[in-house]
């Protein structure tokens, strides 16, 4: 009994930890294009990049079921490598918290790429370091905050999403039966102790995670002030 109830709980630490590392290379690199370049691409790929925080759940997670689905371009893909479908699977619950995950990466470390003085890295030019390793040694220490911002706001979204994760992976106990989900079915099942448990401990969570988050961010900006 106490392994099912733990059981949604360690799923959606997995998620959203797969989810926060894996959009930290993917985001990233989205995020100091969108910061640097003035391409006429940039306004629409930032608005595609946003859509997840405009876009009901369901209607993201609708349209990701059909580009998943066996009629779907990504579905009929996945399945010609032998990699079946990912809908109703965990691999699927990370490609969709991946997607409605990315501005919650993307616009904390773009607004921090912003805020970088481009005098410093023209100097690290002139002492003749490479693209990478001004990006290593000058950019990455001064948008710590924005990392930091980035990783807390992306997993604790990761944790909390409902509406995309129904959709995609449904309600299958051990595999894509998350937190949120598992919340829902109390719920639906008048189980409301259970309910609260699940739900007093996310609110926890959640607090915890924005102070610790307001905290941290002070002490950097603080050490940097110094």
């Amino acid at each position: 009994m106490m392994e099912t109830y733990w059981e949604p709980v360690w799923l959606t630490l997995k998620l959203a930890t797969m989810t926060t590392l894996i959009l930290a290379v993917v985001g990233t690199p989205i995020a100091w294009w969108l910061a640097r370049s003035q391409h006429w691409l940039r306004q629409p790929i930032a608005a595609v990049v946003a859509l997840p925080l405009v876009l009901p759940p369901t209607v993201l997670g609708f349209y990701l079921l059909l580009l998943l689905g066996p009629k779907g371009v990504v579905g009929q893909l996945t399945e010609q490598l032998g990699l079946g479908l990912l809908p109703f699977t965990f691999e699927g619950l990370v490609v969709a918290s991946v997607i409605s995950s990315l501005p919650f990466t993307v616009q904390p470390l773009q607004n921090a790429f912003i805020g970088i003085n481009n005098q410093l890295l023209e100097v690290a030019a002139t002492l003749r370091a490479s693209p990478m390793d001004r990006f290593i040694t000058v950019v990455i220490p001064l948008a710590r905050p924005g990392f930091l911002t980035a990783a807390v706001l992306t997993f604790a979204h990761t944790i909390g999403e409902f509406g995309v994760i129904l959709m995609i992976g449904g309600n299958i106990p051990g595999e894509t039966k998350v937190l949120s989900v598992a919340i829902y079915d109390h719920v639906e099942a008048i189980e409301y102790t259970q309910a609260h448990w699940l739900a007093g401990g996310m609110v926890v969570f959640s607090f915890v995670v924005l102070v610790a988050l307001y905290s941290l961010n002070g002490r950097v900006h603080s050490g940097m002030m110094k």
